[in-house]
């Protein structure tokens, strides 16, 4: 079965803003993310892609756009499935003012639990996301063989989500994982199990390095902005 390269997308303005963006409309990359979506081709560029399908939201179709640039025989195919997470009525407010909502709670520590107002359950969100990835992979195999490998551009709680699934671990353990932005996560799927092979690889280690203000033991929401 194929290799499944998972691409967050660049760091947004909403990331730098520190809002949860969610659905909200024209969220793009700032100059940060713009810069990482142009090294991507380079990054990429070893790997023969069959296909690529990325979500709707502006941030995605923007971070994939300078690799099919650079790939002019490759399109790219839309799914919502693998769009961002529905926050309701919490999409577009700031992530500090949402850490004194009860719900935060669930969401880090029961997120099979969580199901935002107005918008999707999480368990909604990685079971959608799961049939998407199924599903490219029947369709990749069947299109360009079993060793291809294909790409997908989607979010930080998806990218989560779609690691824990492969994994086997609960959706409540899927908060331990972190993907920053830009960053390239692999998975090769085979009959017996999913192999992750790579996991938020962003081909630096600055997000490692001591902060002035150091991370908390929270979960961001959505995925964190990585590196100042």
């Amino acid at each position: 079965m194929p290799t499944l390269i998972l691409v967050r997308h660049g760091r947004s303005t909403a990331n730098t803003e520190g809002l949860l963006a969610g659905w909200t409309p024209g969220v793009a990359l700032d100059e940060r993310g713009a810069a990482q979506a142009a090294a991507l081709p380079g990054r990429l560029a070893g790997l023969p892609l069959s296909e690529i399908v990325t979500s709707p939201l502006q941030r995605c179709q923007e971070t994939i756009r300078p690799l099919l640039d650079a790939r002019p025989g490759l399109r790219a195919h839309t799914d919502e499935r693998i769009g961002e997470c529905h926050y309701g009525d919490w999409s577009g407010r700031k992530l500090a003012e949402l850490k004194d909502e009860p719900l935060m709670e669930v969401v880090q520590a029961h997120p099979s639990a969580a199901a935002f107002p107005g918008g999707e359950s999480m368990r909604a969100m990685q079971t959608r996301a799961a049939e998407a990835v199924r599903e490219w992979n029947a369709r990749v195999e069947r299109d360009h063989g079993a060793d291809a490998v294909y790409l997908m551009c989607s979010h930080g709680d998806i990218i989560k989500s779609l690691v824990a699934e492969a994994l086997g671990l609960h959706l409540d353990l899927f908060q331990r994982i972190s993907v920053e932005p830009c960053s390239v996560t692999a998975i090769r799927y085979t009959r017996l199990r999913p192999f992750l092979v790579r996991l938020g690889d962003t081909g630096d280690f600055a997000s490692l390095a001591p902060r002035e203000e150091p991370p908390g033991d929270e979960a961001t929401v959505g995925g964190g902005a990585g590196a100042p």
